[in-house]
């Protein structure tokens, strides 16, 4: 496990930029944190880091799944609005063979991904955030 502070979106970023870069095909990255806490600002730097453009990187609140091309694929998923049962029927466990599969509100998932790595961000001022990252 390691915790990591950061005092601006632009650190957040930063952060998981180096855990992207250190990722493989079939990594899923569980992102757990209140609304605002950063998980999409993460994921723009996972995304950097596995060679994708950071800039197209958005919250998937409403599509749920978006997708984008570097060293590998990452699949960014957000379940904010849905029910385990729903998320059932998206097969997640099936998207990230090819890629990197990385999911905000990971509670919302009716089964559980052992080998996940797991990402809580906690805000600790109006910038400032704890990131603690356990691996899988």
């Amino acid at each position: 496990m390691s915790v990591v502070e950061t005092g601006s979106e632009a650190e957040t970023v930063a952060a998981g930029a180096r855990l992207g870069s250190e990722l493989v095909a079939g990594a899923i990255v569980l992102l757990a944190g209140e609304l605002g806490a950063g998980k999409t600002a993460f994921v723009r730097g996972l995304a950097s880091g596995l060679g994708a453009d950071p800039d197209e990187v958005s919250s998937p609140t409403f599509t749920i799944l978006q997708q984008y091309r570097g060293r590998l694929v990452l699949h960014h998923a957000d379940l904010y609005r849905l029910t385990p049962p729903e998320v059932a029927d998206l097969g997640l466990d099936e998207i990230s063979a090819d890629g990197v599969l990385a999911i905000e509100w990971p509670e919302r998932l009716p089964f559980a991904f052992g080998d996940a790595v797991r990402v809580a961000i906690e805000s600790t001022g109006e910038s400032s955030r704890r990131i603690t990252i356990t691996p899988g």
